[in-house]
């Protein structure tokens, strides 16, 4: 279970690179699902072609996902519900015809970034300056 949360130990270079990349995501995500988790099962309106219930698992992926990558907590486990909604987005765009690049209107570059990114820190984890490596390194590998 803990190769789950922290699948290897990472060099201190790529950890640096990964906890820049946490942070500035995870405050974006935060940033992004901040408006959502303030009403998650109707921030689509009324006429929303998604339930309620997805929305709110939206909001939660968003914001809380967000959360979970500034500390590096259980950082796959987080990833997957991003990568879920995020896949989900993306879908959703494509099959309105909204471009990948938009010029002011709808487009799908940032849900299909944020998919690359979920799936990155699921394959990679967080790397060594997470609270995952703090709770899940195995003894051997601590330095």
């Amino acid at each position: 279970m803990k190769r789950l949360f922290y699948p290897e130990v990472l060099s201190p270079r790529a950890s640096v690179g990964l906890l820049a990349v946490r942070l500035l995501a995870g405050v974006a995500l935060m940033h992004h699902g901040w408006g959502k988790i303030q009403n998650p099962f109707g921030w689509m309106g009324e006429s929303a072609p998604v339930p309620g219930f997805l929305q709110g698992l939206a909001a939660l992926s968003e914001f809380g996902g967000g959360l979970a990558l500034v500390l590096g907590l259980l950082t796959p486990l987080a990833m997957l519900g991003l990568l879920c909604t995020m896949a989900f987005a993306s879908f959703f765009h494509i099959s309105r015809g909204d471009p990948f690049v938009g010029t002011g209107g709808p487009a799908w570059e940032l849900a299909g970034l944020y998919f690359v990114l979920a799936l990155c820190f699921i394959l990679c984890g967080p790397g060594r300056y997470s609270l995952d490596a703090k709770l899940f390194r195995p003894s051997s590998s601590k330095p």
